[in-house]
């Protein structure tokens, strides 16, 4: 077993390792002002995120982006489950869901600067606006899936109500729902990073932004990384998630496999 991780884990960290050292020698000799060479890039990496601005900037982005997108499970899950039971249902508000999903949350940025203000509340709507289509479309898409032999023994042995909610659409849906809460997981990093660059005093996103226009690039840069390293541990924290909560579905497909 350790073994097997072992050189998993070695085949995932062999292509970031090569491509980091190539970009470490290729860039020792830049001049360029807007390129540093990594180095310089890594020595502001040192003295700024592994101090006082990962409490100052990166927790509270975390923080904003928990809540948004917790949020957005919640009420993306809660919402898709009965939409995609109920067909009736799922034509009545179809054509509204697909009007506020062609809306970028982006644009409602100023709307809700102008109504809520510059604080948390704000980005945390954005967040949320924006993760939650995924989650919802393919909750509903996972309970429109569910199997119809699965469901037509439910209606034979009279399982109905909560219990057949429990224990046969949320699990036959849960595999969809895990990539639309992956899907939702990628855009509210994205939109939690362009609503402080818009309207923030701290965090991941008004860092850059700071750097950027008082010309810090080595620091400009070195945000960029410390926002690739969040974004790759958030990232690896899902995994672990979706391993846990999927683990009978992978067990059902390892011995699909082996029969």
């Amino acid at each position: 077993m350790i073994k097997f991780f072992m050189r998993k884990l070695l085949i995932e960290l062999t292509l970031p390792v090569i491509l980091f050292t190539a970009l470490y020698m290729l860039s020792s000799s830049s001049k360029n002002f807007y390129f540093p060479p990594l180095s310089t890039v890594l020595k502001q990496f040192d003295a700024l995120w592994l101090g006082p601005r990962f409490f100052a900037d990166v927790l509270p982005s975390l923080r904003r982006l928990m809540v948004g997108y917790l949020f957005s499970c919640v009420a993306g899950i809660g919402l898709g489950i009965p939409i995609g039971i109920y067909p009736t249902l799922r034509r009545a508000v179809e054509p509204m869901l697909e009007f506020f999903r062609a809306i970028p949350p982006v644009a409602m940025i100023p709307l809700l600067i102008v109504s809520m203000g510059f604080g948390d509340s704000m980005k945390i709507t954005i967040i949320a606006a924006g993760a939650i289509w995924p989650i919802l479309l393919n909750t509903v898409e996972g309970v429109k899936a569910a199997d119809s032999v699965l469901d037509d023994t439910c209606r034979v042995y009279k399982i109905s109500g909560f219990a057949r909610l429990r224990h046969f659409l949320i699990p036959g849906a849960s595999p969809q729902i895990i990539v639309g809460m992956r899907l939702g997981l990628s855009i509210g990093i994205v939109l939690m990073v362009i609503s402080e660059m818009f309207a923030a005093f701290d965090g991941l996103g008004a860092a850059i932004i700071y750097f950027q226009r008082s010309y810090e690039i080595p620091s400009m840069w070195s945000g960029v990384l410390m926002l690739g390293i969040f974004g790759f541990t958030l990232s690896i924290v899902f995994i672990q998630f979706e391993r846990q909560v999927l683990k009978w579905y992978y067990g059902m497909r390892e011995l699909d496999r082996k029969n």
